[in-house]
């Protein structure tokens, strides 16, 4: 594989929490098993922005943080759709506001629309 070493570093990380909460659900304090979940949610956010920042354009990202401050929800799968294009290795190349804008409709759930016909 031509994996690059940001990407040998993120699956180093995941392999890492996913022992973390192996260990959180065979032991450990309420206390111990909190911290660590956050600390584990924490990291994760950080590999996504970090995914992010590496498959989006300064423009795609500009786009991405206007829907996200409008349409969080429609933001996140936008997010999460591009870390897995990512990860699949079906990006190429990063993606530019176009790209993005393109996305971002074919998320967009379809808005419903009435067709009222007077007789």
């Amino acid at each position: 594989m031509s994996e690059n070493p940001d990407d040998e570093r993120l699956e180093e990380l995941r392999q890492k929490k996913m022992e973390q909460l192996k260990q959180q659900q065979q032991g450990g304090g309420s206390g111990e098993g909190a911290e660590a979940q956050q600390q584990a949610q924490q990291q994760a956010e950080q590999q996504k922005k970090a995914l992010l920042r590496q498959y989006l354009s300064d423009g795609a990202r500009r786009r991405l943080n206007s829907v996200k401050m409008s349409k969080p929800e429609l933001a996140e799968r936008a997010e999460q759709q591009v870390v897995a294009l990512g990860r699949s290795g079906r990006l190429q190349d990063q993606l530019d506001e176009e790209q993005m804008k393109e996305l971002l409709r074919e998320l967009k759930p379809d808005s419903k629309s009435f067709d009222i016909t007077r007789r």
